[in-house]
C-alpha cells in the first residue's frame, strides 16, 4: 500500500512540474538571450568588445556572436559580419550596443536591480554557453530555423 502511495505522490508531482513547462517555451528570443549571454558571462565564455570578439571569431572559438544595429564604425560590422559568415557562426543582431552592454555585463547593478551606469558595447562573442539551459534551447532552435529559411 505504502508504494502505491508513492507512485501517487510521483504522478502528482509530474502533474505540477507540466504548467512550469508550458509557461517557460513561452520565452521570447530576447530574453533566451538574455540568459544565454549571462550564463555565458558566469562562465567566462563571453568575449566583450570588439576586440575581443573579433579574436574569439578569427580563431574560430566562438559559437555565437551578437552585434549592435547602432555600431558607429561600419568597418567594425563589415568585419564582424565577415568573420561570422567565414567561420559559420551565427549572427544576432541588437537594436542598441546600450542594450548590449547591459546584457554583457557593462553595467553597474543598483539596489533595485536596475542597470545604471551602463556602457555601450558593439559586438559580443560566445565560445561557451555554460549550462544547458531552456534559454539556450530556444535560441539554438531559433538560429536553427534562421538559417533553414535562408537556404
Amino acid at each position: 500500500m505504502a508504494e502505491e502511495e508513492d507512485v501517487e505522490m510521483a504522478e502528482g508531482g509530474e502533474e505540477e512540474e507540466a504548467p512550469a513547462v508550458v509557461e517557460v517555451e513561452e520565452m521570447s528570443v530576447i530574453d533566451a538571450l538574455k540568459e544565454v549571454l549571462k550564463k555565458a558571462l558566469i562562465h567566462g565564455g563571453l568575449r566583450r568588445g570588439i576586440r575581443e570578439a573579433a579574436k574569439a571569431l578569427d580563431s574560430r572559438q566562438a559559437k555565437l556572436c551578437c552585434l549592435a544595429k547602432d555600431c558607429d564604425n561600419a568597418e567594425y560590422s563589415r568585419l564582424v559580419r565577415a568573420l561570422c559568415e567565414e567561420g559559420g557562426v551565427h549572427l544576432i543582431m541588437v537594436d542598441t550596443g546600450k542594450q548590449l552592454g547591459e546584457w554583457a555585463g557593462l553595467c553597474k547593478i543598483d539596489r533595485d536591480g536596475e542597470a545604471s551606469k551602463v556602457v555601450r558595447c558593439s559586438a559580443a562573442a560566445v565560445v561557451e554557453f555554460g549550462e544547458d539551459t531552456h534559454a539556450l534551447a530556444v535560441l539554438l532552435e531559433y538560429l536553427k530555423n534562421q538559417t533553414g529559411q535562408e537556404e
